[in-house]
Formats: C-alpha cells, sequence, structure tokens
C-alpha cells in the first residue's frame, strides 16, 4: 500500500456503528444504542430531514391503516395523538420529536447517500462510501426499509407522455390537478387513500386496477381532548390501551397463518362495505376480488368506494400497457387521454435496492447472494456479510399488525449483538453461519404453505420473482420476539483479524492507533 494511501486510512473517520437510514428502524435503533452505552455511531439519511417512509409520502390522503397507539414505539409513547388512525403529518412530527428526546441529532448526517459498503476482512470493518465521504464501522445497521425506493413499471412510450408524471412516494405539491384529466395507476394502500382526496377537485379520473383489493371500513375517529388528558396524567392508560390493540391483533393471526378459510366470514363484511357504496352492479363486479381476503393486504377506507361512484371517475378494469402521447392504453385496449399521470404502483420490497451496494466477504454483493430469493438468520443477519444487520430484513413483515412491534423485536437482537462482540473483546465479528441461515429460513417457508398469503389466489408484492414469500412473517409478535430476544452463539461464526499487525481507528478521537491482530 502506498505511504499516502496509509495516511488516508489513519484519518478516516472509524465509529463502532453506522446505522443507514432514519425512519423508524433507524431511529429506533440511534435509541437503542444510546441505551445501551454506546455512543459512537453516526446515522446516515440520503434525505434532508428525519422519517423515513413518512417524510417520502406526503401525497393527499396519507394516513397510517394501524391504530396510533400501536404504531409508535412503546419507550416513546404519545399521548396527544389527534385521531386514532393519525396522517403523514402527525407521524412525521412523532418521529422529529423521537430525534430530539433522545439527542439523536449529533448522530445524525443528512444529505448522506450510502453509495457502497465493502468489508474489509483484514481490518474487520465495513468501508462505507457516501456522497459525502467514506469511513468505517465496526457494524452495520442497514434500516433503508423496504418501502423506500418507488417502483415504476416499464410502459412502452412512457418518456413520450408531454403531460406530467409521478410517483405517490415522490408527489409534486406544485402541480394543480383542479381540472385535470388524471390516471391513477394501481389500487394499493397509497391509491386508497389519494382516490377520494383529489376526486373533488380533478376534471375526471381514470382508476385503472389490475387487481381490486379488499376494503374494510377505517374504524377512524378523533380522540378526545378528555381521552388524551387521562393519557397524559395516567400514563398507564395509554400502555393498556396499546396492549388491547396488540392483543386484538395477536388474535387474528391464526386465521391469516393456519386456518384461512375461517376469513370468510370477513370477506362477507368486506362484500358489504361495496354494496353499500356501489350500486351499479357492472362496477360492483369490477371491484370485486376474486382472491381469499388477506392474500394482499387488507385495506381500510370509508371513502374510496364512494370516490369512485361519482361521476367524474371512471375504473378500467385492467393494467396501464402503452402510452401513445397523451393517451394512455389499457391491457383491454381501453383509451383515455390525460393530463397527468399518478404511479401508485409500490416499492422495491423482494429486491431491495441496498442490496447491490453492499459488497461481502467473498466479494459479490448482497444482492447476488440473493439471486434466488432474499433470506437471512432472524430477519436481521445474512450469510457472507458479517457485522452487518437489516431491521426489517426478509421475513419481517406483517400483514395485520404494527410494524414497530417486529422492529423493537430486532433492536432487541442489535442490542444483545452488540453485548456479544464486547463479550468477545478485542477485534472480532459474527458471521452468521450459511446453515442456521438456511435452517431459519426453511422453517420460515415451511409454516408460510399454509398460509392465506401463498394459499389465498392472488399475486401480491409479498411474492418475489420465483413465487417465493420472502416478506411476511408467518406467526404472531410474541414468536418473534422470543426467537429474537437473543444472539444465539452456535448460529455464527467468530471471525478474527489475519495473523497480522493491523492499524485500525481510535473509536472517538478518529486518530489510528496500532494494536496487534488477535487482541
Amino acid at each position: 500500500m502506498a505511504e499516502d494511501e496509509r495516511q488516508q486510512e489513519r484519518e478516516r473517520e472509524h465509529v463502532r456503528v453506522a446505522v443507514i437510514g432514519t425512519g423508524f428502524g433507524g431511529l429506533g435503533a440511534a435509541v437503542r444504542l444510546r441505551r445501551e452505552g454506546i455512543t459512537d455511531f453516526v446515522v446516515l439519511e440520503r434525505a434532508s430531514a428525519v422519517g423515513g417512509t413518512w417524510r417520502d409520502n406526503s401525497y393527499p390522503g396519507c394516513a397510517c391503516d394501524v391504530p396510533s397507539h400501536l404504531y409508535s414505539f412503546s419507550f416513546a409513547p404519545n399521548p396527544d395523538w389527534p385521531r386514532t388512525f393519525s396522517g403523514q403529518e402527525k407521524i412525521q412530527e412523532y418521529l422529529e420529536r423521537v430525534a430530539d428526546t433522545f439527542r439523536l441529532r449529533p448522530h445524525i448526517r443528512l444529505r448522506t447517500e450510502v453509495t457502497q459498503l465493502r468489508w474489509d476482512a483484514e481490518q474487520l470493518w465495513w468501508e462505507v462510501e457516501t456522497s459525502n465521504g467514506t469511513l468505517t464501522a465496526d457494524v452495520v445497521v442497514s434500516a433503508t426499509g423496504p418501502l423506500s425506493d418507488p417502483k415504476l413499471p416499464d410502459i412502452p412510450g412512457l418518456d413520450t407522455f408531454e403531460g406530467k408524471v409521478f410517483h405517490s412516494a415522490r408527489w409534486d405539491h406544485d402541480y394543480d390537478l383542479r381540472g385535470k384529466r388524471v390516471a391513477m395507476i394501481g389500487t394499493g394502500a397509497s391509491a386508497i387513500q389519494i382516490v377520494p382526496a383529489i376526486q373533488p377537485e380533478v376534471g375526471r379520473l381514470t382508476l385503472f386496477q389490475r387487481t381490486p383489493p379488499w376494503v374494510m371500513p377505517r374504524m377512524d375517529r378523533a380522540i378526545s381532548r378528555a381521552e388524551r388528558w387521562v393519557h397524559r396524567q395516567l400514563p398507564f392508560t395509554t400502555q393498556a390501551r396499546r396492549g388491547i390493540l396488540w392483543g386484538i391483533r395477536e388474535l387474528q393471526v391464526q386465521a391469516f397463518t393456519k386456518r384461512p378459510n375461517e376469513l370468510g366470514a370477513v370477506e362477507q363484511l368486506a362484500k358489504r362495505n361495496i354494496a353499500r357504496a356501489i350500486k351499479d352492479r357492472d362496477l360492483r363486479a369490477k371491484l370485486t376480488p376474486s382472491y381469499r381476503i388477506g392474500c394482499k393486504r387488507i385495506l381500510l377506507s370509508n371513502t374510496y368506494y364512494p370516490a369512485l361512484a361519482q361521476p367524474n371517475v371512471d375504473v378500467v378494469a385492467s393494467g396501464l400497457s402503452e402510452v401513445r402521447g397523451n393517451t394512455v392504453v389499457a391491457a383491454d385496449g381501453t383509451e383515455t387521454e390525460v393530463d397527468a399521470i399518478i404511479f401508485g404502483t409500490g416499492f422495491h420490497v423482494t429486491d431491495m435496492p441496498i442490496a447491490d451496494r453492499v459488497v461481502g466477504a467473498d466479494g459479490g454483493t448482497m444482492m447476488e447472494s440473493w439471486k434466488d430469493g432474499m433470506k437471512s438468520l432472524r430477519g436481521a443477519t445474512a450469510a457472507g456479510f458479517p457485522n452487518f444487520m437489516t431491521v426489517i430484513g426478509p421475513n419481517t413483515g406483517l400483514g395485520n399488525s404494527s410494524m414497530i412491534l417486529m422492529i423493537e423485536s430486532q433492536l432487541n437482537y442489535l442490542a444483545d449483538y452488540m453485548r456479544q462482540l464486547d463479550v468477545l473483546g478485542g477485534r472480532a465479528a459474527l458471521a452468521a453461519r450459511t446453515s442456521a441461515v438456511d435452517a431459519w429460513n426453511g422453517k420460515v417457508q415451511e409454516r408460510m404453505k399454509r398460509t392465506v398469503w401463498n394459499t389465498g389466489g392472488c399475486n401480491s408484492w409479498y411474492l418475489d420473482e420465483n413465487g417465493v414469500n420472502t416478506t411476511i412473517w408467518p406467526g404472531t409478535t410474541s414468536e418473534f420476539r422470543a426467537a429474537t430476544r437473543r444472539v444465539d452463539l452456535a448460529e455464527y461464526e467468530v471471525v478474527r483479524p489475519p495473523e497480522v499487525s493491523a492499524v485500525v481507528a481510535a473509536p472517538k478521537s478518529g486518530k489510528a492507533k496500532k494494536v496487534e491482530a488477535g487482541a
């Protein structure tokens, strides 16, 4: 190595932990690290503010479909949620408050995008290249989340469209939709909120629907001042409310994972919900799914169906296949002239873009190692990528409850992971054994076979291109918490540096210090 390269390495900043992302996962990881007494960490964020998906998704009508008191950290309860299902702005405010309350701002580096992560087998650290320079870290926690990178379909002729085009997660607030002819592509969780929000102001709205979703009533209401006062004065009432919400959802899991046929009664309620709002038989037929409820995420709305029944809305029961000038063409041949196209087509979930930037111990990327499908040990660590942990990794998603519960379980695992490294002493890394990853994944996929997500007769974003469900957890949140309470060292190989002296950076001063390998 040239002397100038050695000098650069000595001066390069080194941290104990580098966290990527400032959504619930990233901020939660930062709080947990501080609680474990670890302050030598940075949180890298490519955007100009914290918030993750709740910062990016600011489209009209954006709100959470999980009750507010369950969609918040157990260690940071919010007695002042204004509604039972809160909107995007309130959730974003909550995350900003978490960053302030737990003094995370000094650790956060905004406008710093991670461009590549490369494992250094000699130094036993990760080389983290960012848009603002390079640093090294003993441990990397990737909390980029599955809903961070919008997915746009490859539509022939789209580049020739003369009007406005944007994705729901990149909403153009400067574009005035009033009086415009708008095409809404997709019928997922974002679309069913956008449609009723923009329908009253657009000239004409055409919804392109490949597959209709099951939509249930949204039991949303304002939380009274009295309720909020009680929650502030008696904190245990907030905990009790959260516990009840959690318990109800835990009891529902069996129907999704073991007895999908029990969901038939729920299906009848959903059909009644359609019939109440949609009187036109043809439209009702278009909007009634043919697959088992729960196979795709059950959506909640009181305004979606009434909006579709309005005279300025058309529903095309077919996906968008082509664009010719200002004409959008559906797969069934339907042609519509529009001024704007809004894509509500989801995100890169089963092919997380960050995986293409992570280069592991064998010199290959995580994306390459996952070419046959994502898999990791307990949703956290992948074989071939030492000291690299994912928050909301493979098979940690939920179909009926709050992801915050899963995130907090993974933070327990992270905390014990760091403790185990401390116990090992010296420079050490933990590398998930391939046998352990395969064994865990095999059990998960075996349980998945009988779930509604695999047997319900739909093609959802839960499934990868091979038809394998690599996203959903086939059990209760209690089971996952038990499975991630401790790190089992038998599932890992302890990696030590090669038998040579190594130059490493001191954690806080940024200066280099020399230690003997294996110390």
